[in-house]
């Protein structure tokens, strides 16, 4: 596609979204809007909502949202009403002209004593905190809610910064989830409802940074396992839900800039790349070359030597990253985000809306980082390479959202929900350091560089409906939806130069030699992964009464299909003579001009690509899964959610064909039965007790028999095919307690019995050869206990305005082998997990402000293999502050954020003394990582 093509289409989407939303506006009138939801967090439809001195009204549809047009300024009264539920009445609310103010309200069943009873709350502000905390306590299920506000008062960008904040869940590498101390392969994520799958071609995990905070309206993070939703996870169920139609017709415009205090003013390296780079996608500039045979052909026998050397010559020959002459300006950060909608009256008490949005963040970052690789023999450390590296990436996030909602009446809805998203990191990484490779005594110095981009598209359709049966007390849900994921990578370049110490003044020699499948140095890289993904399903829920109490019943089916293509080329540039000093010499930017490669001598360069089946694979999975669940009160404080969820899991990895050796089928059926009981001790007090049974299956890429070589870590990652499912036994136990509005205490404990864990191994060789890859361990036990806290600090004058939130997870957690006579932490897991946030507002100003800490125990990031210890990753403090401030008669708003403060460097090392923590100077430093802090400023402007 062509360069100006693709601006045109981007500068259409920018001027349809801005058109669509923007003459959607006639002048809207203030509003009130919200959603009304039961006991049991069902939504609530045909619910009056009434202005009190007004003839106005409406009521609620099927999803138990409302819209009400409102006069401004004035303080109001609203009154909400249900037959069989105790009316509430929210005062003083008071709306800004031409503002729509959202007011979330749970309404509680009446009793015989209690039917004329008026529950009052004060304020739209703290009725929807209310409703935000009431939501937690009326859910069935051990869980936690972020909202759409709590997402706008952090400094957070994308889902995976947000998802550090909750309770027992910390975060690595900025995206990947861990929850309740285990590793992300043991979370799973879902999208408005529908089952995602793994984001990563090299790892069983959601990369929760492809969605940008600004598109989301809220996550429901579920620690307790119910049917009807996926059983396979064990730590943490996170449900993300993009914002949906918009109560009133709106146009937001934010733009953004900021810097990284590691990046900006010092040396900043970029090479040369295409012109759509700024949008994370190559424009073709890296693409392999026109008429290059296939993998098959471009062998021995399909074509010449002399035919491979031609084809190395017509690469693209950028081998070297320059610096930019100004230290500022190329580094800075960039933000922009458009979003609009409309929610149009239809006739027949029909309602048509739409929400329109697109993203764009670019960052710019340099990281410093020390990768230090031992061997081991009796414990003790023996030194293969010592690196020091500097990353200079830029980052680009860009999205774009579009959702649409048909309306039928107050009982029927339709959905189409659309989202895709670019996730792409382009950069160049600089090394030096000692190669003790082919010296094993004083080693090599080496400088070396990387220069690639990594391309990850997601995109993401869903057809939905929801109808409501009042005559039946039935609701119906189904859906269907189909995903891509696309990562490509293309030309990952790298080359190393050797400089023997022992000579003084001695030159130095690219890394290139007789090996026509090396991968560490002048080596180009292409890697194609394409995820296909059907999903379709339906429930339906009935309820009725038994002993005068609501009873629920509820089943259901889900169908996916998942097809991956996979497919990589590597390609090696050797020697075949072994040396020749005149070329090797030669600096980065001419080394493999088209003159070097020979044309049948052996003394010059010569091209080659890695051939075996070994580099490539299908796979494809048909997952069938069916659920029955029950929802009982069986007294009005004993409830119960409960039931069986059968998956039934076939899957072929490798080949499609049985007769190749790479082609691997399993299928395996499995019952998941789940209870959760909450007792409630009064209206503000819940004990629950929950125990399930779910799984955990091998992802693709840790069956396959695919192996890369991986730059950063300088060893190689590998499957194994022989890897089997993980079966969790779960129970939990916790008290809550909802002293007042939007304040919380909860106290709990929980186990997990893992049979046949999943862990990450490393394999440390001397004079390389060192692994990556995945085994079983026998099998773990895990014991933990959860503390949460949300107070307003009230109490005094001074600290009115202040609200403190804090969380604590202690984990202990054991893996055993009897075999390898192990017993350790499992992979991954953190001993501790502590939050905390405090929150200071000035409504009248228009001022809040949030300082948010973070802090995780010291985990293990890959278990030691060939009876070698584990690499550690040790504790590190982030405390990160957002100020915002209203502007232009709260039309405006201007935001603050800094981001890892304290900046301190993430270590990984070998524990020698076998502590479980860093011990600086006895412990083996493995991996040094340093952030650098981010500062971003923001101006947000809404149309109204």
């Amino acid at each position: 596609m062509k360069v100006s093509k693709v601006k045109s289409i981007v500068l259409l989407v920018f001027s349809f979204i801005t058109l669509i939303s923007y003459s959607a506006f006639s002048q809207s009138s203030s509003a009130i809007s919200g959603k009304i939801l039961n006991g049991k967090n069902e939504p609530l439809s045909g619910v009056s909502v009434t202005i009190e001195g007004l003839s106005s009204g409406t009521s609620s549809d099927v999803e138990g949202r409302f819209t009400i047009g409102v006069p401004a300024s004035k303080p109001l009264s609203i009154k909400v009403s249900a037959v069989g539920y105790r009316e509430k009445k929210v005062t003083d609310v008071t709306v800004t002209a031409g503002k729509t103010e959202e007011l979330n309200v749970f309404l509680e069943e009446a009793s015989k004593k209690l039917e004329n009873v008026v529950v009052k709350s004060s304020g739209t502000r703290r009725e929807s905190v209310n409703a935000l905390i009431a939501y937690q306590k009326n859910t069935s299920t051990v869980s936690q809610v972020i909202s759409a506000e709590a997402i706008r008062r952090s400094p957070d960008k994308n889902t995976g910064e947000i998802l550090k904040r909750i309770p027992g869940a910390s975060v690595q590498e900025g995206k990947y989830l861990v929850v309740r101390g285990l590793s992300d392969r043991y979370n799973q994520a879902m999208l408005n409802g529908i089952l995602l799958s793994s984001t990563e071609p090299d790892r069983k995990t959601f990369s929760f940074d492809i969605f940008p905070a600004s598109m989301i309206d809220n996550l429901i993070i579920n620690k307790s396992f119910i049917p009807e939703l996926s059983g396979e996870w064990a730590g943490g169920l996170v449900q993300v839900n993009t914002k949906d139609v918009p109560s009133s017709n709106f146009l937001n415009i934010q733009l953004g800039t900021g810097f990284n205090t590691q990046t900006v003013g010092k040396d900043f390296y970029t090479y040369k790349g295409g012109e759509l780079d700024w949008l994370g996608i190559d424009d073709g500039t890296r693409g392999l070359p026109a008429g290059l045979p296939t993998k098959s052909q471009f062998s021995d026998a399909g074509t010449t030597k002399v035919q491979q050397n031609a084809f190395g010559t017509q690469f693209e020959n950028v081998w070297s990253a320059q610096k930019n002459a100004n230290r500022f300006l190329p580094v800075l950060n960039k933000s922009f985000q458009l979003s609009g909608g409309f929610n149009k009256v239809l006739p027949g008490n029909n309602k048509l809306g739409a929400l329109f949005a697109i993203t764009y963040n670019q960052q710019n970052r340099r990281t410093e980082f020390q990768n230090t690789l031992y061997s081991f023999q009796n414990n003790l450390p023996s030194v293969n390479f010592d690196y020091n590296n500097d990353k200079y990436s830029q980052d680009v996030l860009v999205g774009a959202l579009g959702n649409i909602t048909l309306q039928l009446g107050a009982n029927h809805k339709i959905s189409f929900k659309n989202l895709v998203n670019v996730n792409s990191s382009d950069y160049v990484t600089k090394r030096t350091g000692k190669d003790f490779e082919f010296n094993s005594s004083l080693g090599e110095n080496i400088r070396a560089t990387e220069l690639a981009l990594k391309s990850n598209t997601f995109f993401n359709t869903q057809l939905a409906g929801d109808h409501n049966f009042p005559a039946l007390q039935s609701k119906l849900h189904w859906y269907g939806s189909f995903n891509i994921l696309d990562q490509y990578i293309p030309d990952q370049r790298r080359l190393q130069y050797n400089q023997n110490p022992e000579t003084p003044n001695a030159p130095f020699i690219a890394l290139i030699a007789t090996s026509k499948t090396s991968q560490k140095s002048g080596s180009r890289y292409y890697g194609f992964l394409n995820d296909y993904i059907y999903n379709t399903g339906a429930d339906l829920a009935t309820s009725f009464k038994l002993f005068d109490l609501n009873q629920t019943v509820k089943a259901g089916y889900f169908f996916q299909v998942k097809d991956r293509l996979f497919d990589s080329r590597p390609f090696a540039i050797y020697i075949p003579s072994g040396e020749n000093l005149a070329i090797q010499t030669l600096p980065d930017d001419k080394i493999f001009n088209p003159e070097n490669f020979g044309n049948g001598a052996d003394e010059k360069l010569a091209f080659n690509e890695l051939a075996g089946d070994r580099f490539r694979y299908v796979a494809n999975t048909i997952l069938n899964a069916g659920f029955l669940q029950f929802d009982n009160q069986f007294s009005t404080k004993l409830r119960a959610t409960w039931g069986v969820r059968v998956e039934d899991y076939d899957q072929v990895i490798g080949s499609l064909k049985q007769s190749d050796p790479r082609h691997l089928h399993t299928r395996t059926t499995d019952l998941l039965p789940g209870f959760n009981l909450t007792y409630k001790v009064n209206n503000n007090a819940n004990i629950r007790l929950s125990g399930s049974q779910t799984v955990i299956r091998p992802e693709f890429r840790e069956l396959s028999d695919f192996q890369f070589y991986d730059f950063e870590l300088g060893a190689t990652v590998a499957g194994y095919r022989n890897l089997v499912r993980t079966k969790v036994t779960n129970a939990d136990l916790r008290y809550e307690l909802y002293p007042r509005a939007g304040e919380l205490f909860t106290a709990g404990v929980f186990y997990k019995y893992f049979k046949n864990p999943i862990e990450s191994y490393f394999n440390a060789v001397a004079g390389g050869g060192s692994s990556y890859n995945f085994l079983n361990a026998d099998k773990a036990n895990g014991f933990g206990a959860e503390l949460e806290l949300r107070k307003k600090l009230d109490f005094t004058d001074v600290l009115r305005n202040f609200t403190f939130q804090t969380n604590l997870s202690y984990i202990y957690n054991r893996v055993e082998s009897q075999a390898a006579q192990i017993k350790r932490p499992m992979q991954g897991q953190s001993p501790y997990v502590f939050n905390a946030s405090l929150q200071y507002e000035l409504e009248k100003l228009g001022l809040n402000t949030t300082l948010l800490y973070n802090q995780i125990g010291d985990r293990i990031l890959y278990v030691g293999g060939d009876n070698a210890p584990p690499i550690w990753e040790a504790s590190r403090p982030l405390i990160d502050l957002q100020v915002a401030k209203k502007i232009m008669k709260n039309k405006g708003e201007l935001k603050l954020n800094l981001s890892d403060i304290l900046n301190q460097a993430t270590n990984y090392y070998v524990d020698l003394n076998e502590n479980s923590r860093y011990d600086k100077g006895v412990d083996a430093l493995a991996i040094r990582r340093k952030f650098g802090t981010n500062i971003s400023f923001s101006f947000a402007y809404n149309i109204r």
